[in-house]
């Protein structure tokens, strides 16, 4: 995501594989992704220092022109990273409270219309304000979205000169899959400062039977492909912080939720590094919390990657 600090001090930086670090004990930089009207100011300034980046996610296209505002919430958020030395990236996405999914429809027509592109960047000059970077989280794009989205990324590298540029990434496997979801990474690498993998959403109720929510194995498969065509170095692995309920009732959990509805029927799964419990009435939860973030530091190291990206801090409870 941003322009964080360097990587694990002491790692090894590869291209196109794991390497054995030098410390197994090496600080990541992590980064907390934090939703507007979700998470509040003690979201943003607790974990002690672990958190070095907070992401907001505080503006979305309102037609192919035109983006939200940012709000009073986002601005308190942004001001309480900044008094507790954390960096403020404000993320840019295509979530459409109306559909309640991704609006791939108003991406596609801003991204393919230089003259849209511009009025949007223009917008996002001003909306940065005060920020230390902007991230790209447009999801759910198709092939007909590749070059659009590369020129956007090399227009708006080129608008905000001194802030960090990172973009958020479906996980895929192979370069067709990713071109199917509308990136070309090797275009888009020169212009982003941070490539976040979104490791996470293996399964989840409504496309999947019950499963985690991103295994260990999964994980790796998936970054295995992202780590060879792209530096290390910029890569930030993605990790989950809630968790699914499936059967009567199926949800989202935030982990206090799943823990309190596991109870003493929570098992930790070590080979998927996740929780899971089999409930009365034929439910099931998976969840992913502080132990599971653990594991997935222990695969950011062995790569050496940038760092993780915490998807909530309003959901996660305390991270360390």
């Amino acid at each position: 995501m941003r322009s964080r600090l360097a990587l694990l001090s002491a790692a090894v930086l590869v291209v196109g594989g794991p390497a054995v670090p030098a410390s197994a004990k090496a600080p990541v930089n992590a980064t907390g992704y934090a939703l507007q009207g979700s998470a509040g100011p003690p979201d943003v300034t607790r974990d002690g220092r672990y958190l070095r980046t907070i992401a907001i996610s505080g503006v979305a296209l309102d037609g192919p022109t035109r983006i939200s505002p940012v709000s009073a919430d986002v601005a308190q958020l942004r001001r309480a990273a900044h008094r507790h030395g954390r960096k403020a990236v404000l993320l840019l996405s295509n979530y459409s409270d109306d559909l309640k999914d991704f609006d791939e429809r108003v991406a596609h027509r801003m991204l393919t219309s230089g003259p849209a592109r511009a009025a949007v960047i223009r917008a996002l000059r001003k909306a940065t304000r005060g920020f230390d970077g902007l991230q790209i989280d447009l999801e759910s794009l198709r092939s007909r979205d590749v070059a659009g989205l590369v020129a956007f990324t090399r227009e708006l590298d080129a608008a905000l000169p001194g802030k960090t540029l990172s973009m958020a990434f479906m996980a895929s496997t192979d370069r067709r899959g990713y071109l199917a979801r509308g990136h070309d990474l090797a275009a888009l690498a020169p212009s982003l400062d941070r490539m976040v993998l979104m490791a996470y959403d293996q399964h989840g109720p409504g496309w999947s039977r019950p499963g985690p929510v991103g295994s260990l194995s999964w994980v790796r498969r998936e970054l295995g492909y992202f780590a060879k065509v792209l530096p290390n170095r910029k890569i930030d692995l993605g990790v989950a912080a809630y968790g699914y309920q499936w059967g009567r009732g199926s949800r989202t959990l935030t982990v206090s939720q799943a823990r309190k509805r596991a109870g003493d029927k929570a098992r930790w799964r070590a080979k998927q590094g996740e929780w899971s419990a089999k409930l009365s009435g034929g439910r099931t939860i998976w969840w992913s919390d502080r132990r599971s973030l653990r594991a997935r530091e222990k695969v950011a190291r062995s790569y050496g990657l940038h760092g993780v990206s915490i998807w909530e801090i309003g959901s996660s409870g305390r991270l360390r």
